[in-house]
């Protein structure tokens, strides 16, 4: 995971051709160690520090192999397709995705030991000192691994709660929080894409990315793919790794990290496919995808939601195009 290049896309454009807290978690400079954690605060910083460390190595030079010892579950879903995707992108962008970097001015989000398997960081990062990250560490085979990555979209956060000796609350993701659990948000959200909120989605608050999924929607509903030559669906699919974390926030709500995933089809309309084909362009045909009547693309996501009893917010998703076909 690289904090350089993550466009939160949600589908691709087809083209066609005829055919002749109650406070702060534990800081970096703050508090000691907390043994009744998942793991200790220096435990923490030693697995984020060898995360760090990797990645770096990883990304220079696009070796999932070596991600994967310290990546796995929805993000490592996601960069391995973007490895698979560097060579298409200009040079300026394949230097700044291979640039190291560090994660700074750390938070420490570590949960009771007994009540989760997993803990969090929020951190800031070295080229991107403006926004946030929440990072997602669980065990993973005896190891843990980053799982989940979400940057802030212009909107930070709440404070986490944390007890006296600075533990952060785990939430059950089953458990409802108003009319949605953490592990509905991400179908509530696909629906959108899907149906245009007819259905799981009538229960979220109107964010930014609610109504771009919406605005996607109805474009593709009306306008179809290749010039209205063909048309445009979304169907929601099952995450690569539907794991999802929450944590209680100080206010009394809950914060959700969640994955979400879906497949856009776009198909020639009947009357055009005695003279025409659909055309992958470099993205898809990377991808697998060929020239035809269809074509199938996959994106698999993540994403950050604030539930209260009365509202359900998403407040940042982050989407990779995976597979086409």
């Amino acid at each position: 995971m690289s904090p350089h290049i993550r466009l939160a896309a949600l589908g691709v454009t087809t083209a066609l051709t005829l055919t002749a807290c109650g406070g702060q978690a534990a800081s970096d400079s703050g508090a000691d160690d907390t043994p009744q954690g998942v793991v200790t605060r220096a435990a923490a910083k030693k697995i984020a520090d060898h995360y760090q460390e990797v990645n770096n190595k990883a990304n220079a030079a696009r070796d999932e192999k070596l991600l994967g010892t310290v990546e796995a579950g929805q993000v490592y879903a996601m960069d391995q397709a973007t490895y698979t995707l560097f060579e298409t992108w200009p040079k300026k962008e394949q230097q700044a995705y291979t640039k190291p970097f560090s994660y700074q001015d750390r938070e420490y989000v570590i949960p009771e030991k007994g009540t989760a398997t997993w803990f969090a960081v929020r951190a800031k990062s070295s080229e991107n000192s403006e926004n946030s990250v929440l990072l997602v560490f669980d065990k993973v085979g005896g190891t843990y691994k980053m799982v989940l990555s979400l940057w802030a979209d212009g909107e930070e956060p709440p404070k986490l709660a944390v007890d006296r000796h600075g533990l952060a609350e785990a939430v059950d993701p089953d458990t409802k929080v108003g009319k949605l659990a953490p592990s509905e948000i991400g179908a509530a959200y696909e629906d959108f894409l899907e149906t245009g909120g007819k259905k799981e989605g009538k229960a979220l608050t109107s964010t930014k990315p609610v109504e771009n999924a919406k605005q996607t929607y109805r474009r593709s509903s009306t306008e179809g793919a290749a010039g209205g030559k063909a048309t445009e669906k979304f169907f929601t699919k099952s995450p690569a790794d539907p794991s999802v974390y929450a944590l209680r926030t100080a206010d009394g709500g809950v914060l959700a990290l969640f994955p979400a995933a879906h497949k856009q089809e776009s198909l020639l309309k009947e009357s055009y496919r005695s003279i025409a084909s659909l055309v992958p362009n470099d993205e898809q045909s990377a991808l697998g995808a060929t020239r035809g009547p269809l074509i199938t693309d996959t994106f698999e996501g993540q994403g950050l939601a604030e539930l209260t009893p009365k509202t359900a917010r998403i407040t940042a998703v982050d989407f990779q195009h995976v597979d086409a076909r």
